[in-house]
């Protein structure tokens, strides 16, 4: 039998050649992995740079005024402040009816839309998108001449006290509406983010084939697969009611951000940190939703 191994010296191993692309200049993945983590800790100090520095501007100005030792008095006079529990009460009632509202209108009209009409998802979306496009001290102004000039057209009609029932002062639903319409956005790509994540088309046939009626269906159904979408819709629509300023102010209605702005005049201190009080309360329920979806995924 021949030998299987080369007779003579065996030649030395030499390592291939080395190309431009093998240099020392060439980028390894690590490299890029340690150039991506160092850029994202710069992006990330600067952000907090841009978020922190003025809340701990604010936050000293509450506690030590000019020619004043350190003092939380400012934050225990929060609750305490003439008109602080009933606009902060007003504003949550408003913040809950909203979600409420443009839940119930925006989940059916995308379920329809995705089963039944795909075509029409573009004329949804812009729909939906349109109000980021409208100033709201325009919208306001809209509103406003509506609800003056409404009354003498409705005066005959069985709506002429809808004008004024929807203005009172204990509850305005004018800002209930106003509000539904300035959420439309955020709502509608929460919701769409997470009808995207699941089978819609598969879980509601199934449903129908075993005999669920279309309200269970969307209560036991299709609820149930969207509870951090719905969670994100109606954490940011209570946080743009919390903060909405200007819709409310112009229409003379006294909610937290305008009783905040209100008092800002007379209780400097007292107004900043209330607003440094609902910044971090609403930081912290930011949090909580997002290691509540975290918790959600890792269990799915």
């Amino acid at each position: 039998m021949a030998a299987l191994t080369p007779e003579g010296p065996m030649a030395p191993l030499t390592p291939p050649a080395m190309t431009v692309a093998d240099g020392p200049t060439a980028p390894t993945g690590q490299g890029r992995r340690r150039r991506i983590r160092v850029w994202r800790g710069v992006i990330l100090a600067i952000a907090a740079v841009y978020f922190l520095v003025p809340l701990l501007a604010s936050f000293m100005f509450t506690v030590k005024a000019p020619e004043q030792d350190f003092s939380l008095d400012a934050y225990g006079q929060i609750f305490t402040t003439e008109g602080f529990g009933q606009s902060l009460l007003l504003s949550i009632g408003l913040g809950v009816a909203t979600i409420v509202v443009v839940l119930l209108l925006t989940l059916p009209a995308m379920l329809a839309v995705r089963l039944s009409m795909p075509k029409l998802k573009p004329v949804l979306e812009v729909v939906c998108t349109l109000p980021l496009v409208v100033p709201p001290i325009t919208f306001v102004a809209g509103i406003n001449t509506v609800l003056q000039f409404g009354p003498d057209y409705l005066a005959s009609t069985p709506f002429y006290q809808t004008i004024f029932a929807i203005q009172d002062e204990n509850f305005p639903v004018v800002l209930v509406l106003a509000y539904v319409i300035l959420a439309l956005p955020f709502v509608y790509r929460a919701l769409d983010a997470g009808l995207g994540a699941i089978d819609v088309r598969t879980l509601v046939e199934a449903a129908r084939n075993l005999g669920a009626s279309w309200p269970h269906l969307i209560f036991r159904v299709i609820v149930p697969n969207l509870r951090s979408s719905l969670a994100s819709a109606s954490f940011l629509t209570l946080a743009l009611v919390l903060g909405e300023f200007t819709i409310a102010s112009l229409l003379h209605f006294q909610t937290f951000p305008v009783w905040i702005y209100t008092i800002s005049g007379s209780q400097a201190q007292v107004s900043v940190a209330v607003s440094v009080f609902s910044l971090l309360i609403t930081w912290l329920l930011l949090l909580a939703l997002s290691s509540a979806g975290a918790r959600q995924r890792s269990g799915s």
